[in-house]
């Protein structure tokens, strides 16, 4: 992944606010980064763009060596499902569903998975993240850090080479902060390209680099 000279400005009122300016940047396959800084810094803007969500106003962007900045929306959502998996604060379990049907669920869309082998292979990704005993239970019936793991598990359901996880363990304790980060680098460790937005001083423990945006711009290597 590679930012080159990335601004992004949005409409309030009657005024242009700038989020992020100038933003020059590659990400790699075997690392785990670490995205810092104070809230409405752009930090969770920065990761849409990279995620394929959110436009940008100047720039490029390079995936996998495609300029993707002109992509149409279904062509990005294309590279969206096969390319990133998404990890969010607030899990985004769906409350009716058991662990392994939510984890399912990304797989629906994508035609690549035969429908015969899905529960399979959501079986199979929540025992990687040490839920082998959990795969039948309702989010209600897990706690935090196990719902976390679960979104995890998901994220992983369509076999992405990049992992955004945006304020991962903002909801959970010390203990749970701890696990959901050595998982996240245990996937740069087999290949994946891990990115976390967060608040927590822990993520440095884990992370192969740090940056952190000030004043819409991306710092390099804060530790």
């Amino acid at each position: 992944m590679k930012l080159d000279h990335v601004s992004k400005s949005y409409k309030s009122k009657n005024r242009i606010v700038k989020v992020l300016s100038d933003i020059s940047v590659d990400f790699h396959s075997h690392k785990f980064y670490a995205i810092m800084g104070h809230s409405g810094s752009g930090k969770s803007t920065l990761v849409n763009i990279l995620g394929l969500i959110d436009s940008f106003d100047i720039g490029k962007y390079e995936l996998y060596g495609t300029n993707v900045s002109n992509f149409k929306d279904i062509e990005l959502s294309n590279l969206r499902m096969k390319n990133i998996g998404f990890i969010f604060q607030g899990f985004h379990l769906n409350p009716t569903l058991k662990a392994y049907e939510n984890v399912i669920v990304p797989m629906l869309i994508n035609k690549d998975i035969n429908p015969k082998e899905r529960k399979k292979r959501a079986i199979e990704l929540l025992t990687s993240v040490g839920l082998k005993e959990r795969v039948d239970h309702f989010p209600n019936e897990l706690s935090g850090g196990e719902q976390q793991r679960v979104a995890i598990a998901r994220a992983l359901a369509n076999n992405p080479k990049i992992i955004l996880a945006d304020e991962p363990t903002g909801n959970l304790d010390e203990k749970h902060e701890q696990e959901i980060f050595h998982q996240l680098k245990e996937l740069s460790n087999i290949g994946k390209c891990v990115i976390v937005v967060s608040h927590s001083n822990e993520v440095k423990k884990y992370a192969d680099r740090v940056f952190k945006i000030v004043d819409g711009t991306l710092v390099g290597d804060d530790r």
